[in-house]
């Protein structure tokens, strides 16, 4: 199964508010405001929703948890790179583990050395935006966002001469702008299934606490590097040495779907 899947229709929504929008009129013109305005606001629960949901499929595909029941997650990393990533590397290879790193364009171009490393280790890289505008990102026109996604595409590309497969809204939220260029950029969309709040909270056995109630088969974890406390590489070491002795692996979504090709493939040649 593919579970790389960049936006097909990425305009599709225009019809639904057209045909909503088009209800609420007939609505308001028929039973005037007091009915109205309350079926308008209704209209509009559903753009909320998915917008600020960050597992919402409303407006692109979106890859919240791996398509395996084999005792794997796949490990995200934000935000960075970081004066973190250096130990986070080291810590990773020490653990056999590889992860994906959703850098910000900005902070990439100011250490590029750090965003081949992670390449030449065999880490994924994937589109986290050009500035990381937390704050606002959800709520970017059109023209704006994609100069977020592009210029950050175009800063690893250039620095790795790898094409990020994988792009991560900022906070997790994603307006109905963020399709149009992933699917021009054949980038999908990740969210995730379990995660600690490990880039606000500083205490690393309450956050891998969190993250292993979420633990299951093909989970995505997010985690982060870089934060203000300071405390993302205890962290992250701490949820490692969780993950062995719970028995799991990590592993990135392109070799899954590599090795799901491999079972297909000998399982067609097998004689009956």
């Amino acid at each position: 199964m593919d579970v790389h899947r960049p936006p097909r229709r990425p305009h599709a929504w225009w019809l639904f508010l057209a045909v909503s929008q088009s209800i609420v009129f007939a609505i308001w013109w028929r039973y005037g405001w007091r009915i109205g305005l309350p079926v308008l606001l209704l209209s509009h629960l559903p753009f909320v929703w998915g917008t600020l949901w960050p597992r919402s499929r409303l407006f692109a595909p979106v890859l919240a948890r791996l398509p395996t029941d084999e005792p794997c997650v796949w490990l995200t990393i934000d935000d960075g790179p970081s004066d973190d990533t250096p130990a986070l590397l080291d810590m990773l290879e020490a653990h056999g583990a590889k992860a994906t790193f959703f850098l910000v364009g900005e902070r990439a171009a100011a250490r590029p050395q750090l965003v081949r490393e992670i390449a030449r280790r065999g880490h994924g890289i994937g589109n986290h935006s050009a500035t990381h505008p937390s704050a606002w990102f959800w709520a970017l026109g059109p023209r704006r966002m994609r100069a977020e996604i592009e210029r950050c595409q175009a800063v690893l590309q250039e620095l790795t001469d790898v094409t990020p497969r994988w792009f991560r809204a900022v906070v997790g939220m994603a307006n109905p702008f963020v399709s149009a260029p992933l699917r021009d950029l054949s980038l999908a969309r990740a969210a995730w299934s379990t995660r600690g709040f490990d880039a606000v909270d500083g205490d690393p056995a309450a956050i891998v606490a969190r993250i292993e109630r979420g633990l299951s088969p093909g989970a995505i974890v997010l985690l982060h590097e870089g934060a203000r406390h300071g405390r993302n590489v205890e962290t992250i070491g701490l949820l490692l040495q969780r993950l062995d002795a719970l028995g799991y692996r990590t592993v990135l979504p392109e070799e899954l779907d590599f090795t799901s090709m491999l079972v297909g493939a000998a399982t067609e040649r097998r004689p009956v």
